[in-house]
């Protein structure tokens, strides 16, 4: 099993209180003997539409002393995880959820916002 980052039980409590229902904990994807381990699986209803939105939450703590480092470690794995879950769960998006204070100093600058912010949907507030 996978070991949980700090922020993982804050991350869970802020899904909770938006209305999300946290189905798995952690989140197990396996496909043709691989077997990799996302931090959450959410569903949270949509009354308008009678449908149910599905997401799987990455959580990261960018907690060393280089965020790009850090941010090229998050990428790949969260590029693996979005080619995996296509396969075995199209219906689920895919979410990486991270420290106000990381989105604010680190993922709004320019070059990160043109990198990362029009293809990835991070989950802020922790």
């Amino acid at each position: 099993m996978p070991q949980y980052d700090v922020y993982h039980e804050p991350v869970k409590r802020a899904l909770t209180k938006d209305g999300w229902t946290i189905t798995d904990d952690p989140y197990v994807m396996a496909y043709k003997g691989l077997r990799l381990y996302a931090d959450l699986g959410a569903e949270k209803p949509i009354a308008a539409e009678k449908l149910e939105q599905k997401i799987v939450v990455e959580v990261k703590v960018f907690g060393t002393p280089s965020p790009i480092t850090e941010l090229e470690r998050a990428v790949g794995q969260y590029s693996i995880y979005r080619i995996l879950l296509a396969r075995i769960s199209p219906e689920r998006a895919l979410w990486l959820a991270i420290a106000q204070d990381i989105y604010e100093d680190f993922f709004r600058q320019p070059a990160v916002q043109d990198y990362c912010c029009r293809s990835y949907h991070p989950f802020v507030g922790v």
